[in-house]
């Protein structure tokens, strides 16, 4: 009935350049409309005022080129299809969370599971992605194609096309040349916010991880050993890593509110000024685990070489990797890992992701089975947006009202600080149990927790929220993050370290992920010649030297 219906509707007729045209509109103002209300907004510190209104025109004329080189009979359709659906997504993104898709963005796509992805789906998602992706997409399919009467008419009419783009650039730049110099020079990222740049990051972050050849691996630190203690007991660590935490919401840090009401009398160390890696899960957790610093870091190189923790492996200890947030991004490669099963219907689990406390049985059996020196490394969602309230508990939720929803954007500030802070509560909580497991087997080990969390994130502050934005221009929410040490007397004694001098050490210094490399060989009792004692966060504060 309905196919019967829409076949008696007459379709429009048009020619591929005429397309090509329609799309290269489309682009230039619906689909950009982010980047061009930032250039009128830019535009306020340039003399000229006509400039911000020759941005929709110079994109139209940059599409204009492009659309019209694609415009190849048969393949114009399905391909400018693909681009628009994607775009939508990249515009909902860039409206409602001033995303910016470049390199870094693009590998943070392709890293995410389909349990994170499906945290984005929302009713306002899903009404961008119809209006601006497929209704214009039905409306390509419903146009009938005109063929040109010749094939040199075609070959022609898109050539004028591509001159006409050309003649228009250079139009607009022998007037606005100095004004787009001047804003482009202060405002980099904009070139990033153009839809579809997506796709170029996309095909560039394909042909790094799929086309570049593999860098030949290479071991190090294989001369690590573990120092041996005077009560001869094993050693035993958790490593909690953090998922989104940012610092500045930690009552460890001077935050106004009691986010830490688990931990707070158990006396945990907090660093309390330190930088991430990166602005996202896929980039800083490889990065913190390396010997490579930020300024340097080479993700290619990272993963062909041993990290801290195979360094600690080295030295006979067992290590156990249990992943609760989609993944090790390669850190856990030649270790053992466990991956919770989001999929599970229980009070634990929603059937897509599970809190955070249901690793601690997983913890326990690893524990439990030997009397080894071990390393366990818990990787928690912790706070993973924006689906912020499925981390925890409704009972947990000690701040309210919460933003229980996914497209944040339509809560109150209070509401999203509220659902955040509650995920913070509750990583305090799974934090308190860790350490009362640990003090259980106190009297057979040598028991430390540490904790230290990937990146941070942005609640609405200057627009921004969640995280992953270029790091040249991150706001602090996004890289200052939380570093908790748990070290009890008997650890701190049989290791020879000042509990008192690494906490005013740590009140008082600057540190980043860079120092987590030697920081964990160091406060774990690993001696090995790659380890740089400059970088150890322990180094200044120990009493003896094990021998």
């Amino acid at each position: 009935m309905l196919s019967t219906l829409l076949s008696r509707i007459p379709r429009l007729k048009l020619s591929l350049p005429s397309l090509a045209i329609i799309v290269a509109v489309y682009f230039a103002t619906v689909m950009n409309y982010p980047v061009i209300a930032k250039i009128f907004q830019l535009s306020q510190s340039v003399p000229h005022i006509w400039f911000p209104y020759t941005a929709p025109a110079l994109l139209f004329f940059c599409f204009l080129i492009i659309f019209a080189i694609l415009a190849i009979p048969y393949l114009f359709k399905p391909l400018i299809a693909f681009i628009v659906l994607t775009s939508a997504s990249a515009l909902y993104a860039a409206v409602n969370f001033h995303t910016l898709f470049d390199s870094a963005m693009m590998e943070n796509v392709f890293e995410t599971n389909a349990s994170e992805a499906s945290s984005y789906l929302s009713v306002t998602s899903v009404l961008y992605l119809l209006l601006f992706g497929v209704i214009p997409t039905l409306f390509i399919f419903w146009v009938k194609v005109v063929p040109q009467k010749s094939w040199a008419r075609a070959v022609i009419t898109r050539a004028a096309l591509v001159l006409v783009g050309v003649a228009g650039i250079l139009m607009i730049a022998a007037t606005s040349y100095k004004d787009y110099a001047s804003v482009g020079r202060n405002n980099k990222y904009l070139n990033k916010m153009i839809t579809p740049a997506h796709l170029y990051y996309a095909v560039r972050y394909l042909d790094k991880t799929y086309f570049t050849p593999q860098l030949a691996y290479k071991p190090q630190g294989t001369d690590a050993k573990l120092l041996p203690t005077q009560n001869g007991k094993p050693t035993l660590m958790v490593v909690v890593l953090g998922e989104t935490a940012r610092a500045m919401n930690f009552a460890y840090n001077g935050y106004e509110r009691d986010t830490n009401p688990y931990t707070k009398d158990l006396g945990l160390i907090s660093f309390q000024h330190v930088s991430s890696c990166g602005t996202y899960t896929a980039l800083s957790v490889p990065c913190m685990f390396s010997n490579l610093n930020r300024d340097n870091y080479n993700a290619r190189r990272a993963q062909a070489q041993d990290n801290a923790l195979n360094i600690i492996q080295h030295a006979g200890v067992d290590i156990l990797w249990v992943d609760n947030d989609g993944g090790d991004k390669g850190v856990a490669k030649k270790l053992p890992y466990v991956a919770i099963d989001g999929k599970l219907r229980d009070q634990q689990c929603n059937g897509t992701t599970c809190f955070d406390a249901v690793m601690l049985n997983q913890a326990k059996q690893f524990i439990a089975k030997d009397n080894n020196s071990k390393l366990l490394v818990l990787h928690t969602i912790g706070s993973h947006g924006p689906t912020y309230w499925q981390r925890y508990p409704n009972q947990d939720g000690l701040f309210t009202p919460a933003c229980n929803r996914a497209d944040i954007e339509k809560c109150s500030d209070k509401e999203i600080t509220n659902v955040y802070d509650n995920t913070l509560v509750y990583t305090d909580y799974v934090l308190a149990k860790v350490v009362d497991e640990l003090k259980s087997y106190s009297d057979q080990y040598n028991v430390a927790m540490m904790y230290i969390s990937d990146h941070g994130e942005s609640l609405g502050e200057k627009g921004l929220y969640l995280h992953g934005t270029p790091y040249a221009i991150a706001p602090t929410e996004q890289t200052h993050v939380p570093w908790l040490m748990w070290l009890p007397n008997q650890y701190a004694q049989q290791k020879g370290l000042d509990t008192q001098c690494i906490g005013q050490e740590a009140s008082r210094n600057q540190y980043s992920h860079d120092n987590l490399f030697h920081s964990l060989i160091g406060f774990y009792g690993v001696e090995t010649s790659v380890k740089d004692n400059a970088m150890d966060v322990t180094q200044n504060c120990r009493l003896t030297v094990n021998s």
